[in-house]
């Protein structure tokens, strides 16, 4: 791995022994149970995991969403006014097979479960797609998962409107068995204390503009960011595994999208994972998703098995 801790990094990097020792005394919240439901398929979680790379990760979380309320109260002191609760916001990025969804889910899981009891709610940036059909009649369909696929103008609005505290915003979902955003299904956030948002692009800037104009992006409605890491080849293995694991299961559900590769010969369905890797999900990896790395406040770096052996964390 490129290493991070260079003369210029902003960042301060942990090997796995060294992070798994902030811990302290944050307690286990999650049974192995638990956990099996949490993970992915194809991602290997186990309770050491959990104790040595996430409680350390929820521990620092629980003292940056508390210097944060801090601030905010001391801001609405100064402007005498009183905005009522405004969640935290954690943004998740990386690439598709990198294990995204299984650490959303198990800081969720961790999050909700501080002594306060907070109310944590998650939500993934591909309900914001562009629905298939839609893809198709811009010509895009084959570069679903890359910035213009989604519709940024939507989810900008949804973050801006949590981000003000509003009540019961809503956002659309999205089948990954359908491969497509379900029409008239939406979930409904309601003033969270902390929102994952998990998403391919979630950290990348839009492009400036040469008046000057204000032109947010979504990183900036987030207070903490976070960014699961692999090399290249190790996320290459993980997607063509996973493809051929889900020829075994949900692609032989009906509705799959993906039905047909179920009953393939196996050396095909292998050729169209290659193809889908190769023609459209490292192209996203290498031209959008890898260059925001740099732009995540923690930076979590996988070895084989999913396994994480290093962290680095931006310095303040």
């Amino acid at each position: 791995m490129m290493p991070l801790n260079g003369e210029l990094s902003p960042y301060r990097v942990f090997t796995r022994e060294e992070w798994a020792s902030l811990r302290a005394d944050t307690p286990m919240t999650l049974t192995i149970e638990e956990l099996v439901r949490l993970q992915s398929l194809n991602d290997r979680l186990s309770l050491s995991e959990v104790a040595e790379i996430y409680l350390p990760l929820s521990r620092l979380l629980s003292l940056y969403v508390a210097a944060m309320q801090g601030l905010f109260r001391a801001t609405e002191r100064f402007l005498a006014v009183d905005d009522g609760k405004v969640p935290y916001i954690i943004g998740l990025a990386g690439s598709v097979a990198a294990g995204k969804s299984t650490t959303a889910r198990v800081l969720e899981a961790l999050l909700g479960r501080w002594p306060n009891t907070p109310k944590v709610e998650l939500i993934t940036t591909d309900g914001f797609l562009f629905p298939n059909a839609e893809l198709t009649r811009l010509g895009i369909m084959a570069r679903k998962g890359f910035p213009e696929s989604y519709d940024s103008a939507a989810l900008l609005r949804f973050l801006s409107a949590i981000k003000a505290g509003a009540r019961n915003v809503r956002a659309p979902v999205y089948s990954h068995l359908t491969y497509d955003v379900i029409s008239g299904e939406e979930i409904v956030v309601d003033r969270p204390d902390i929102l994952i948002v998990e998403g391919l692009n979630v950290l990348q800037p839009a492009r400036l503009p040469r008046d000057g104009r204000a032109v947010p992006f979504v990183s900036d409605f987030f207070d903490f960011s976070i960014y699961v890491d692999a090399e290249e080849d190790l996320l290459h293995e993980w997607y063509v595994n996973r493809f051929m694991q889900l020829r075994e299961t949900a692609f032989r559900d009906p509705q799959s999208y993906f039905r047909r590769y179920a009953e393939v010969p196996e050396e095909e369905a292998r050729q169209k994972a290659e193809d889908l890797w190769g023609g459209t999900n490292l192209i996203n990896l290498r031209e959008n998703i890898l260059p925001t790395r740099q732009r995540a406040g923690l930076i979590l770096r996988k070895g084989k098995s999913h396994r994480i052996e290093e962290v680095a964390l931006r310095r303040l």
